[in-house]
């Protein structure tokens, strides 16, 4: 399990993340949401304890990533498939990581496996990886110590098609098993696929969070027009509440009240319908451009927290 509580992570006057709060639970996949600068990594990187935050907690299995005894065998990370070393072949990375865990050597092999990389891939030096073998060999490096846990960011990059599908298999078929998946990804289609949670973060904060199905039912209803402007006063006149989409204006109030009121008014719609048959995409879209994500790159001077290295992760 992972509780996140409060999370707060500033540099100097720039808030980085703010109050972030949400838990994932044991058998299920979080689908961890949000724009490029949005406050995803800082605050995974928060959580497995190499950025120490200004304020808040974070836990996994009920501890602080850094106090866990040996955290590989609890937690499984991944939050950089370039941060491995490029001299070593994938077979010798995962040997020097199963001596640190105290993992039997035979596990280098099942894991080789499990993820597709097979003797002639597991021979090569790193530096001759492509990215999706990277994040294959992460993968591997992240299942080693057979955790409880996978805090896994942006895991599907470089992967081809049949990799994403083998990806999603492998993290559903962990979580069913009773696993914690924390999952961040842009790959909205395949996040809808396989989590059972949403996390959606904004500007640092969290805009949304709940079950999936839960968040896509939604409410209210997707309106557009030729003049917006024109629709937004008629819906002013009806005393019903719009707030600007990616698509057109949402709207808190059934399709029909919505009708009626660009009927009345003489507005000519070009589009009509419940806000939650967008899928994943629109409701992201839609919690994610009402403000702009703030950045977060901080000064150089300001960085005191090194890059992950896979040592540091285990």
């Amino acid at each position: 399990m992972i509780v996140v509580d409060q999370l707060t992570k500033r540099y100097g006057r720039h808030t980085a993340v703010e109050n972030v709060s949400f838990h994932c639970e044991p058998g299920t996949v979080t689908g961890f949401l949000g724009p490029n600068g949005a406050g995803k990594s800082t605050t995974m990187r928060m959580i497995c304890g190499l950025t120490p935050p200004t304020a808040g907690t974070a836990a996994v299995a009920g501890r602080p990533y850094r106090q866990l005894p040996n955290p590989g065998r609890t937690v499984g990370v991944l939050l950089d498939a370039s941060a491995q070393h490029a001299g070593r072949t994938g077979r010798e990375a995962l040997t020097v990581a199963a001596a640190t865990m105290g993992v039997d050597r035979r596990a280098v092999g099942e894991v080789l496996d499990r993820v597709g990389l097979d003797a002639v891939a597991a021979r090569r030096r790193v530096r001759a990886y492509s990215l999706g073998m990277r994040q294959r060999l992460g993968i591997a490096l992240a299942l080693l110590g057979n955790p409880r846990v996978l805090i896994l960011d942006e895991p599907a990059n470089g992967l081809d098609p049949e990799g994403i599908f083998w990806m999603r298999g492998l993290l559903r078929d962990f979580a069913d098993r009773g696993g914690t998946v924390l999952l961040s990804s842009h790959l909205l289609r395949e996040v809808e696929a396989v989590a059972d949670r949403l996390v959606v973060i904004g500007g640092g904060r969290i805009v949304a969070q709940g079950g999936k199905d839960e968040l896509l039912a939604g409410d209210g209803t997707l309106v557009r027009a030729r003049d917006r402007a024109a629709l937004r006063g008629a819906l002013q006149r009806a005393g019903l509440t719009a707030r600007d989409g990616t698509d057109g204006l949402l709207v808190s109030a059934d399709p029909e009240a919505v009708g009626q009121a660009a009927a009345t008014a003489g507005v000519a719609l070009t589009e009509l319908r419940p806000a939650g048959t967008g899928g994943l995409e629109q409701l992201f879209l839609t919690l994610t451009t009402a403000e702009p994500a703030v950045a977060e790159t901080r000064p150089a001077e300001t960085r005191t927290d090194a890059a992950p290295t896979e040592e540091a992760v285990r």
